[in-house]
């Protein structure tokens, strides 16, 4: 989480690290054995459904999601959850909304999603495969009352697990629905991208260790666009 410029000693170590090899066997193995996730967060849901205070705040997404809690924990207080899970899809998230939004009543979800879509984390998924979840999350949130905060996807000008892809352009295009699609609807949107994006599409450097991923500098400014959103402490 710590700015940094990771170097190939640092993957290589990485990779060398048996606690991580065991971290992605056990990965592998829930993923066959449970593809959209829909056991990662059961016991929390249950507590939280079953608890006085509902959560007020759910954030939906992947790995940029979950690595939240690391890079900014002081936003998951007072009644705001974290439901991302690494590498996750937005057809891996449709088919556990309900358990994971849905079902804890909460009065805002905040959906982030589309990195794996266009990586094709889960096999080939076309651009509007992705309009087409992100539309059934929010109408499943709609019909509920809970209002909906889309957020752009984060820029990348590559993705290091598929190095032959070239994903700037189509980020682009995909905030752009989402943008346009959140203002026929009513929905709020945060522009995510305009403050992590460098001139070419990429990640800046100081914001992201890896050119996917926010580190804690980029968590900080993703709080700040947030914040008043959601009703949280910008950072100090």
């Amino acid at each position: 989480m710590d700015p940094r410029t990771l170097t190939s000693a640092d993957f290589e170590r990485l990779m060398k690290d048996p606690q991580f090899a065991q971290f992605n066997r056990e990965n592998q193995t829930r993923s066959r054995q449970d593809w959209a996730g829909l056991c990662r967060f059961r016991s929390q849901d249950d507590s939280a459904a079953a608890a006085a205070e509902r959560p007020r705040v759910v954030f939906m997404g992947d790995s940029i999601t979950e690595n939240w809690t690391m890079g900014d924990p002081e936003l998951f207080e007072h009644g705001v959850v974290n439901r991302g899970i690494s590498g996750q899809t937005t057809p891996q998230m449709l088919v556990r909304f309900r358990n994971d939004v849905i079902a804890l009543k909460p009065r805002i979800v905040h959906i982030l999603a589309g990195t794996n879509d266009i990586a094709g984390n889960t096999g080939p998924a076309s651009p509007q495969d992705f309009k087409n979840n992100v539309m059934s999350m929010t109408e499943l949130a709609r019909a509920h009352g809970i209002r909906v905060v889309l957020g752009s996807i984060p820029p990348a000008a590559a993705f290091n697990w598929r190095p032959q892809l070239h994903p700037a352009l189509q980020i682009q295009e995909l905030n752009r629905w989402l943008r346009d699609y959140a203002s026929r609807n009513g929905f709020d949107y945060i522009d995510y991208y305009s403050v992590l994006a460098g001139p070419n599409g990429e990640f800046k450097p100081e914001l992201s260790n890896d050119g996917v991923h926010p580190n804690r500098d980029g968590y900080r400014l993703m709080r700040k666009q947030v914040a008043r959103k959601i009703g949280v402490s910008e950072p100090r």
